[in-house]
């Protein structure tokens, strides 16, 4: 009823570890002396059971006597037992597991600090990015990229900076999409044209910094600045060439499509659409004629 409370000792989490550890080393060597002393006493009765005794005399196993046998697969597992207490357990036992732990949680924290370092100095250019990504949210909640192309089944669109078909219903539908609105181009699809299209604004893509272009046709450096001078346009339409489709994928809400099923031998290529970001919407598909050569569709995308 008086008596003091017991005091619990108090041990180093690193010093129990050690005991315990010392401890379960004690009882596997203890283990192994009573496997020995076992494996010793076992052999000799084997040995007088079946030399002294004559159990067994004629019974062989593979040429070789049973008792014999039977010492021999006890001694591998008594040399298993050796292999176990002195190697596995010593070398690759908890304390190794943990040592193996700890080596690659320290490889990991350097990859991770090289990883910050790099991340501080990319750090600059990542918020410029994202500062530019928010203003082209904020632009294309105001108007409609469309990129409008005409490809073979082969994505094949042009071959010496000409088309490869002439369509006449699918000029037409060039013309009535793109009239009234600004058209993006990279030079050498300006250059395919005898002159300017009438009723469009044009804004041409180049780096040559002395490149001339007739009055009322915007040139620029970059397709960001070509899509920053139609901001007025609610729907601005990207005309090609190759590499301008492929760079205006990333910035396109629609895609107008004709598909001309065919396949054609170009030199120039539209990119291929990912239908896990463009979904179809509409589709019509035209016979050909005596107008046109080849059947095709005409196919309308948009982003998901």
């Amino acid at each position: 009823m008086f008596s003091k409370k017991k005091i619990k000792p108090q041990i180093d989490k690193e010093q129990l570890e050690l005991i315990q550890n010392a401890q379960r080393r004690v009882k596997q060597k203890r283990r192994l002396y009573i496997h020995f002393v076992l494996f010793l006493v076992g052999a000799i009765l084997l040995v007088v059971a079946n030399v002294g005794l004559g159990i067994g005399k004629d019974f062989k196993i593979f040429e070789l006597d049973w008792f014999v046998m039977a010492i021999l697969l006890w001694l591998f597992l008594f040399l298993y037992h050796i292999l176990n207490v002195f190697i596995i357990n010593k070398f690759m036992g908890k304390e190794w597991e943990k040592q193996q732990l700890d080596k690659l949680i320290t490889k990991q924290q350097v990859r991770i600090e090289k990883i910050k370092k790099e991340l501080k100095k990319e750090a600059p250019h990542i918020a410029e990015s994202e500062v530019y990504n928010e203003e082209l949210k904020a632009r294309d909640r105001k108007q409609e990229i469309t990129i409008i192309a005409a490809a073979g089944e082969n994505d094949a669109i042009g071959k010496d900076n000409q088309l490869v078909w002439n369509l006449t219903d699918d000029m037409q539908r060039f013309k009535d999409l793109t009239s009234g609105h600004y058209i993006i181009m990279g030079r050498k699809t300006f250059e395919s044209f005898p002159k300017p299209l009438p009723n469009r604004t044009h804004v041409v893509i180049s780096r040559q910094e002395d490149y001339k272009v007739p009055e009322g046709v915007i040139k620029v450096n970059s397709l960001e600045e070509a899509i920053e001078r139609a901001k007025n346009d609610s729907q601005p339409f990207i005309i090609g060439g190759g590499q301008i489709y492929e760079q205006s994928m990333a910035y396109a809400d629609k895609i107008e499509l004709t598909r001309v099923h065919a396949d054609f031998e170009a030199d120039t290529f539209f990119p291929k659409i990912d239908n896990s970001i463009w979904k179809e919407i509409a589709n019509t598909f035209h016979k050909k004629d005596s107008n046109h050569e080849y059947e095709f569709s005409f196919i309308t995308f948009i982003r998901k």
